[in-house]
């Protein structure tokens, strides 16, 4: 089977780009938007339009393959690449992603997909954006399955030789800052991982960490009032962007000392942090976690450090899994560009025995999730994420549904 046609048109996401460097300072909610200036390279406003680059390949039978190129919310932290807009990278995808994929035969997805994540731009002198190679190799996947008449799960098994799940993937969802009415659709749907929490800013930690205790605190009387007769008990994971480490200049025996309290406070359910710190580099943000991982096990606490910021390639998530630095590493799957990197990074951490978290943002697309959604499956990671949006609703029933249908679809395959 042929590519015979190559197209791509602007897109939108399921949420928004933005400046974590002027959230973090403390900018203003305005309604949906923020008042003042924006600190982060690239951006205009301190909260944009998410965009996407829609891709579409066509193939010789006819039928058309999908994938769409996504960044993450807060594009240009930690290390990440920058602000994702169609009109600068549509002529980028005209240039030179078209003429290598238009006539290819599609033997399979590994080597097509690692000759669109290697290829080196003549103009830079580096790869292409991160969320090209995303939804390329996205759209890749799909047109394979299409060609093979196979789900994309089961092209992803053949090829790295895994086997499908029979269980679905634990789903963690995230509630933005709307931390209440969100979280009652979370309890009311019984989702597995929850709230997120939004933690981007020292006033929502509260001082010494008060305000993050009694938000648990809560948590726990919500459930039992919605939930009074049924035995309800998720993982309740919160993203806090480094204000721990902020709170306690990045000291680990006090970080473990308020992990300590947090553990208490959320007894008898588990609690997983993610993002305590950001130090600023990889290899200082390697070192705390790993610390951080050693203190927590040496004192007898079931508590989780989950690996975000400075994790952000392939290359990375080797290196923080190879050094222990964490208990369980975000996978972000647009961060890795290619998709394979997010399947090799799954298999990797699960070789190594590290928590693979395959994640994502609130700002990527239908398309996206149910991609994302196929390699869980296919890997086997601990969790993964409800995307797009922050509406909880959407996202959730999207990967959910998706889940139920591979379930659906490949052990009828395997009754026969």
């Amino acid at each position: 089977m042929r590519i015979v046609d190559v197209r791509a048109t602007r897109g939108r996401t399921g949420f928004f780009f933005d400046d974590l460097g002027a959230i973090g300072k403390g900018a203003v909610r305005d309604g949906a938007t923020f008042q003042g200036l924006p600190q982060t390279q690239g951006f205009t406003g301190i909260r944009q339009v998410g965009e996407s680059i829609l891709v579409m390949l066509c193939l010789e039978d006819g039928q058309v393959a999908y994938g769409d190129c996504a960044a993450v919310q807060y594009s240009g932290a930690s290390g990440r690449e920058p602000l994702f807009l169609a009109e600068t990278y549509l002529p980028v995808f005209n240039k030179y992603i078209i003429p290598l994929l238009k006539g290819q035969q599609l033997t399979g997805f590994r080597e097509l997909a690692t000759k669109i994540d290697t290829f080196i731009n003549p103009d830079t002198g580096r790869r292409l954006h991160s969320a090209l190679r995303y939804g390329v190799t996205g759209a890749i996947l799909d047109a394979v399955a299409k060609s093979q008449k196979k789900l994309m799960c089961q092209v992803i098994a053949q090829e790295y030789g895994t086997t499908i799940t029979q269980k679905p993937i634990p789903i963690f969802t995230q509630s933005g800052d709307n931390r209440y009415d969100n979280v009652d659709k979370m309890i009311l749907k019984m989702v597995d991982v929850l709230p997120h929490g939004l933690v981007n800013n020292l006033e929502v930690l509260g001082d010494s960490g008060s305000a993050l205790l009694e938000y648990i605190a809560w948590l726990k009387k919500r459930f039992l009032a919605i939930h009074p007769q049924v035995a309800y008990k998720p993982i309740l994971h919160f993203d806090v962007y480094g204000t721990i480490g902020q709170l306690f200049n990045n000291n680990p025996d006090e970080m473990v000392a308020y992990f300590q309290k947090l553990e208490q406070a959320a007894s008898p359910f588990e609690v997983r942090i993610e993002g305590p710190a950001d130090v600023g580099n990889r290899q200082e943000q390697m070192e705390l976690f790993r610390e951080l991982r050693e203190k927590i096990e040496a004192g007898g606490l079931r508590f989780k450090i989950v690996a975000d910021e400075w994790c952000n390639t392939l290359e990375d998530v080797k290196f923080f899994a190879d050094n222990k630095a964490g208990h369980i590493l975000q996978i972000k799957t647009p961060d890795l560009g290619g998709i394979n990197n997010s399947i090799e990074a799954v298999l990797y951490c699960r070789k190594l025995g590290m928590g693979a978290y395959l994640g994502g943002t609130c700002n990527e697309t239908d398309i996206s999730a149910r991609i994302s959604t196929h390699i869980a499956a296919a890997t086997g990671p601990l969790q993964m994420l409800a995307k797009p949006g922050m509406g909880v609703d959407e996202g959730y029933m999207i990967v959910f549904n998706e889940m139920q249908r591979i379930l659906a679809l490949t052990q009828e395959d395997s009754k026969e």
